[in-house]
């Protein structure tokens, strides 16, 4: 684990270092997102300013440089307000197999314990070293998806994947 990485919540101050490195994600690792980098690529950042401000994002520093990101949004509407979604998770390579992705992750998790019983979270299924962290900290994987995104004339499948808070990562079966 890295002693020198720093995890906080990005201010709409962050924006310009949050939409870089989102567009940076966007290039590197375009068939983990559900956005493109030719429709965030549009937009400025004062709309990333906004997004920081009504979402909450995690942000990784390394050096005072925005080296990984990770989200969490409660999920919408009286049914659902009991769920959440750990989404737009990154490091930059030059970070990965350090300790930022599980810090960053167990931010989200610290989160996400206060507001919410269950979080899900979708990741490409041959994302193996994603899958593995999400394990690792209790996610049990409860579906895949075939063709849940096609890039070009390639299509990925996505595992499903849940942390039950109550359950200590079991999904129940009901």
């Amino acid at each position: 684990m890295s002693a020198d990485v720093m995890i906080r919540r990005l201010r709409p101050d962050d924006a310009n270092s949050f939409r870089a490195i989102r567009l940076e994600a966007l290039t590197v690792n375009p068939e983990a997102f559900g956005s493109t980098l030719e429709l965030e690529d549009k937009l400025d950042v004062p709309w990333f300013a906004s997004r920081l401000e009504n979402s909450h994002v995690m942000g990784a520093f390394r050096d005072d440089e925005l080296v990984g990101t990770a989200g969490f949004a409660v999920q919408q509407g009286q049914k659902h307000a009991h769920k959440g979604r750990l989404w737009g998770m990154y490091v930059r390579p030059s970070s990965r197999n350090i300790g930022v992705g599980r810090l960053l992750v167990s931010a989200v998790l610290d989160v996400a314990r206060e507001k919410v019983e269950l979080i899900q979270l979708t990741v490409v299924r041959d994302n193996r070293p994603a899958r593995r962290l999400y394990e690792s900290v209790g996610f049990v994987e409860f579906g895949m998806e075939p063709k849940a995104s096609k890039l070009g004339e390639k299509y990925y499948e996505e595992a499903h994947m849940a942390l039950d808070f109550s359950q200590s990562g079991r999904i129940s079966e009901a």
